[in-house]
């Protein structure tokens, strides 16, 4: 894990946003997810907020589609 003494800046991406709802909930399942897999910090906040902005392109609570959640991870992942 990273330094939990380092500050680092996630900064989020633009989104069409139908529905906020579930989203928190999202993102701490995701965050709760990667620490118990030992993921760092640093991914850990990227993959949390991929998450929380799949669902947000989701009218009402939804789950994270897998598919769309891989595919903006590998997109996001790879030019940050």
């Amino acid at each position: 894990m990273s330094n939990h003494n380092e500050s680092v800046l996630t900064p989020a991406s633009e989104r069409n946003i139908a529905d906020v709802s579930g989203a928190g909930d999202t993102v701490i399942s995701v965050a709760a997810l990667c620490l118990a897999a030992g993921v760092d910090y640093i991914t850990l906040s990227k993959l949390a907020n991929i998450a929380g902005g799949v669902v947000c392109a989701e009218v009402g609570v939804a789950p994270v589609d897998k598919k769309k959640f891989f595919e903006k991870a590998k997109e996001q992942m790879a030019h940050r």
